[in-house]
């Protein structure tokens, strides 16, 4: 697939739709805003860590750095999945802002849209935000946000942070 530019409603149907359930390996997210997001299964709505924990079963390794803690509606749907909890590696980072999701290391979304339904396109036409992005399977794109994410995940940059006395992934290596 060559880059492409996505917007809006785009961003939802190819990214969500179409390439997540593709992964066979893994999924990063990053995102500044992390809430319950539904979205398209036949006929039906549902949570879209429905479509995570079904990946899971499947053997899809995920993680998601996020800056805020999720709202309750995003809790209780958690819970609902109870392979999330062993299957999903989620970090806090109060300082990620970065709104990127790397499938397989092969396909990546970079650009506006925080993991939310308004951010994503998910809701109707009226709700939801007005967003860009880039859809990419050039490794020389990918390479970089892999990079981002990776340095992120493993703590590099927690030493030097400021606020790294609200971050949870600091704590947790330093120990």
């Amino acid at each position: 697939m060559p880059t492409q530019i996505v917007t809006d409603r785009q961003i939802y149907e190819r990214l969500i739709q179409d390439a997540i359930g593709m992964a066979t390996s893994y999924i990063w997210i990053a995102t500044a805003d992390i809430k319950d997001m539904y979205v398209n299964k036949g006929k039906t709505m549902v949570p879209f860590l429905q479509t995570l924990s079904e990946l899971i079963e499947t053997g899809v390794s995920i993680r998601i750095i996020h800056a805020k803690e999720p709202g309750p509606a995003f809790r209780k749907d958690f819970d609902r999945f109870p392979n999330l909890i062993e299957g999903l590696e989620m970090i806090l980072c109060p300082r990620a802002h970065f709104k990127t999701v790397i499938i397989d290391g092969t396909f990546a979304y970079t650009g506006s849209a925080n993991l939310t339904g308004a951010g994503m396109g998910a809701k109707s036409e009226f709700r939801r935000n007005f967003e860009s992005g880039i859809l990419t399977d050039d490794p020389h794109l990918i390479r970089p946000l892999m990079d981002q994410f990776d340095t992120l995940w493993i703590g590099s940059n927690c030493e030097p942070c400021q606020r790294k006395d609200y971050c949870a992934t600091y704590h947790e290596l330093i120990g």
